[in-house]
């Protein structure tokens, strides 16, 4: 499939319909999806009616005409926000779209489906209990990544050019990286979660998925915009992203390390790759990675668990097996951890904004290894075996704990993709995107789909 923007560009200049776009979706969705397990459930007739919507100029915008799928926590009007959980296939249909749902459709572009998902957002491998595994288009015998896995999978198989997920410690950017295509993790608070289930509040970022750096920065433009339905997106203008962003001068440093320390050799190449193309010089550690990370885990457990101790009391049985002992130690967590937890945040917080008074971005790896075998268990790094599902977000979890701004850039490769992550300060998504571009251009950055 091509671009949105591509796709949009043919559709506004009468070279494509609308309509034959989404017939065209449909039938590669009927097809392949059976094999992929990225779909929970496809919109037809839905799609149908906006593309002739947009064919008969009712709807216009930078995006009209092209496809694009949601992670399954975002309400979809008339159907269950599963989240993951087959706990919620009985549920009340939502009565609306997410306010990210609505605004892409305002720009135009065509719902097709909702996306498999880790339950709960809990996981890095969507391997779900109640959905199945959703496979890696590239091989499918290994994981997508999670926990917006049927996200990845559908952009990196060509089903979707845009798709929507969300990240707690790295559900965006573990799935472009082992998919191979580009993702964004914009800052914490930047675009309203209002209208999706929530994992832990304080964490919970959500964003777009694409193949190109200008389709990103499309999805990310149109979704931008303050809403009061939630109290912790920031109340400050829109700043949208204009592309190619051109070669400009960045001050970039490589980090080492941890994120060395915990990368395989091809996650520390691609690194080191992609810090080479943007004129990196400085390799440099950020203080006390390993005790952030582990404040991460606390947050994440304790806010987690408290929010689904309920639904564990009345539903243990059914709950979902690979999060459930995890949600339950969470809900257990002494409240001095919580508060510890939170003071290292804070201080964590402000000595990297140290860092960004020297540099605009940081390049690190985005997942330790390339895509894993299904049902794996453990992984080895650097001689020491680690529990796979809880740490293939090693290397995103501390820096999505300080709600910064990523891209996830795929890095050209012949073997199975693996991504880096393109680090900024707080609210500069377009430093983010300024790096990303000049990767892309240079062709050190390239999605793959299939």
């Amino acid at each position: 499939m091509k671009g949105a923007l591509c796709i949009a560009a043919a559709v506004r200049e009468g070279e494509l319909k609308a309509i034959d776009v989404v017939e065209a979706t449909l039938e590669a969705i009927e097809r392949r999806n059976p094999e992929l397990n990225c779909f929970t459930a496809v919109t037809a007739e839905r799609a149908r009616a906006d593309a002739l919507a947009v064919d008969h100029g009712l709807v216009k915008g930078p995006l009209a005409g092209a496809p694009f799928a949601v992670k399954d926590l975002f309400d979809v009007a008339g159907l269950p926000t599963l989240a993951g959980s087959a706990l919620h296939a009985a549920a009340p249909p939502a009565t609306a779209d997410a306010v990210l749902v609505q605004r892409l459709r305002a720009a135009g572009a065509i719902l097709v489906g909702t996306l498999n998902m880790d339950a709960y957002a809990y996981g890095f491998t969507t391997e779900n209990a109640a959905f199945g595994v959703t496979r890696n288009p590239h091989d499918r015998s290994r994981i997508a990544g999670g926990s917006s896995g049927g996200s990845g999978a559908a952009v990196a198989a060509g089903l979707v050019p845009l798709a929507r997920g969300s990240d707690t410690n790295g559900s965006i950017r573990v799935p472009a990286s082992l998919c191979g295509i580009f993702g964004l993790k914009p800052t914490y608070g930047r675009l309203p979660r209002t209208g999706t289930y929530p994992f832990v509040d304080s964490l919970d970022h959500l964003g777009p998925f694409a193949t190109t750096t200008a389709d990103l920065a499309a999805a990310y433009n149109a979704m931008q915009g303050t809403d009061a339905g939630d109290a912790a997106c920031a109340r400050i203008a829109a700043e949208p992203i204009s592309m190619p962003s051109g070669a400009r001068a960045l001050r970039v440093a490589r980090l080492t390390g941890y994120f060395d320390r915990y990368a395989g050799e091809a996650a520390r190449s691609a690194s080191r790759r992609a810090a080479q193309a943007l004129g990196a010089t400085d390799e440099i550690e950020l203080p006390e990675v390993d005790r952030a990370r582990a404040a991460a885990f606390v947050i994440t457990a304790s806010e987690g668990g408290e929010r689904h101790l309920d639904t564990l009391r009345r539903h243990y049985d059914d709950f979902e097996p690979l999060s459930r002992d995890r949600f339950i130690a969470g809900a257990l967590t002494p409240a001095s951890w919580y508060v510890k937890a939170q003071r290292l945040r804070a201080w964590f917080r402000a000595r990297v904004a140290d860092i960004f008074t020297r540099f605009d971005v940081l390049v690190a790896p985005a997942t330790p290894v390339s895509a894993t075998p299904i049902g794996a268990e453990w992984m080895e790094l650097g001689g020491e075996r680690l529990p796979l599902r809880a740490n293939m977000g090693l290397l995103t979890q501390p820096i999505s704990f300080i709600g910064l701004p990523v891209i996830a850039a795929p890095i050209a490769t012949t073997g199975m993709p693996i991504g880096v992550q393109l680090i900024a300060p707080p609210w500069r998504e377009d430093l983010c995107f300024a790096a990303a571009s000049v990767l892309e251009h240079a062709g050190v950055a390239r999605a793959r789909t299939t």
